[in-house]
This record gives C-alpha cells, sequence and structure tokens, in this order.
C-alpha cells in the first residue's frame, strides 16, 4: 500500500462520470479526496460518493473563484491541496515527486507540467509541452486570480517551484462536441480578457518574452498576441512548424486547426465586442 501523502486533493467536476473513476483511482496514497461538483446532472456525484471522495457543491462561475471557493470554505485536512479536473490523471513517478515536493519548505507552491492527449497519444509538439500551470499549494497561501477562462496564482515567483513529472490531460475524453462547447465558453472569456487589454487594461511584460522561465514567457506572448493580425494563422504555424506539431503525425495536425479555429473565435467575438452588436444587425 502507497505512503499516505499529507495532501489533500480538491477535483472540480461537471458531469464527469466518463473521466471520474479514471482520475481518483490514480490517487493511490491520497488520503483526503474531495470533489467540488456544479450541480451535475449526470451520475457524478453518486460515482464520486461510491468511489470514496467527500462531495460539496457550488455554482459554477469561474475557475478561480472554484478553486479559491475549496481552498476557504471546504474541510480540507491538510494544509497541502492538490488541484484536479476530472480528466486529469496523477501518475506515479509525479506522485512520488509530491511526496517529496511538499517536504522542501522553500515553496508555497509548485508549477506541474502535463501531457495532452488526443487521439491515443500524448502530443509531444502541438500540446505545447511543457505547458506549466500552478496546481499544488499551501491552501494557507495560494489563492488564484481569473485571466481570460484560466486562472493563475497570487503569489510572489520566488515561492513557486517547478516540478518535473507531469499529469496527463485528457481534454477530448468526452469528444469534439464537448470540446466545441467548452472552447466556445473559453472564446467568449478569452474575447473579454482582449477586449481590456486593447482598450488599456493590460499591460504587456514586454521583458517577460526574453525571460527563462517558460510560464512567463507563454503569458507575455499571450499579452502580445492581441495586438498581432492574422493570429489563427499565426499560432497554426508557431504550433504546426516552429513547434514541430507536425511530428505529432494526424492528431498533431488535427489539434493545431483546432486550435487555429479556437484562435479565430476568440478573434471573431473580440472584433464584435469591440465593435458592438448594432454591427452585426446590418442595415434597412
Amino acid at each position: 500500500m502507497a505512503e499516505s501523502l499529507p495532501v489533500s486533493v480538491l477535483i472540480l467536476t461537471l458531469n464527469e462520470e466518463v473521466n471520474l473513476e479514471a482520475c481518483v483511482a490514480a490517487l493511490s496514497g491520497f488520503d483526503d479526496v474531495v470533489v467540488l461538483d456544479s450541480f451535475s446532472s449526470d451520475g457524478t456525484v453518486a460515482l464520486a460518493e461510491r468511489l470514496g471522495a467527500r462531495v460539496y457543491q457550488r455554482r459554477f462561475d469561474n475557475f478561480a473563484a472554484q478553486r479559491n471557493h475549496g481552498l476557504e470554505h471546504l474541510e480540507l485536512r491538510h494544509d497541502w491541496v492538490l488541484h484536479l479536473d476530472a480528466d486529469e490523471v496523477v501518475t506515479p513517478a509525479l506522485r512520488e515527486e509530491i511526496a517529496r515536493a511538499v517536504r522542501d519548505e522553500r515553496f508555497d507552491a509548485y508549477r506541474i507540467p502535463s501531457k495532452l492527449m488526443f487521439e491515443g497519444r500524448w502530443l509531444r509538439h502541438s500540446g505545447m509541452y511543457p505547458a506549466y500551470q500552478v496546481r499544488l499549494g499551501r491552501r494557507s497561501v495560494l489563492r488564484f486570480s481569473q485571466v481570460g477562462h484560466g486562472q493563475r496564482e497570487a503569489l510572489a515567483p520566488e515561492r513557486v517551484g517547478t516540478l518535473r513529472e507531469p499529469y496527463l490531460h485528457y481534454s477530448f475524453s468526452k469528444g469534439l462536441t464537448d470540446w466545441f462547447e467548452r472552447h466556445n465558453r473559453y472564446s467568449t472569456d478569452e474575447a473579454a480578457e482582449s477586449v481590456a487589454r486593447l482598450q488599456g487594461g493590460g499591460r504587456t511584460d514586454w521583458a517577460g518574452l526574453f525571460s527563462r522561465a517558460p510560464t512567463r514567457r507563454r503569458r507575455a506572448l499571450k499579452g502580445m498576441s492581441v495586438y498581432l493580425p492574422f493570429r489563427p494563422t499565426l499560432r497554426f504555424l508557431y504550433m504546426y512548424v516552429l513547434r514541430r506539431g507536425f511530428l505529432d503525425g494526424r492528431a498533431g495536425w488535427t489539434y493545431c486547426r483546432l486550435l487555429a479555429l479556437y484562435e479565430y473565435m476568440i478573434v471573431l467575438k473580440t472584433r464584435e465586442r469591440l465593435r458592438g452588436r448594432q454591427g452585426a444587425k446590418g442595415k434597412v
């Protein structure tokens, strides 16, 4: 039996009956698994309880608020908390690295890379590996803020460490229809963020473009991208050519096309917001 880890696991769910069992089954050694459900209409809650997780419910507003609610209001047994979505799976190697990391007093949180899985394979190149997110942190100090459709940590950079081992992300586990529905919502959030930046509400981190920290570089590039023309085409070329997504075969080609389409949705929604809905009605 695996050694018990002094780490609580907080899993966000909404209709995740398809994914939840694999997610929880991989959490051997974690003695406190908590599901924060957004009032699923399928069997997610019953399955979570059957798998031994403690279940709470809250209406979803955004990822940062949901994770912060879990940190601030749920009865978590440990100060260290691992944040997961139900389509993410912890590997044995990552579990061992987490066990070592939580004994290191230099850091209050850790970035963790992920391996994006699509069409039965890991997208080594087009999946932008290693793309990091802060997913492990001390409950007493880690909080998140919402940016676009995702969340960012509110911690001093020197207090955030980086883990080497990734978790597996099965973003397409519920099929392409679900992926399109989610990214339709995400593109609306990203368009709102783009408009705020274009209207002077955001600052471009130019120095970050040359930072040795991959997370800062990625965020700086995203901040600058709102000012670029031909963004969908540039995103495709960046992922498929510069990041060598072509080495991922047909899956890489498909994924790069999907992300270019997602970028185009953001561009169109940004343009609509800037012009106002009157422009969409036409003239009589």
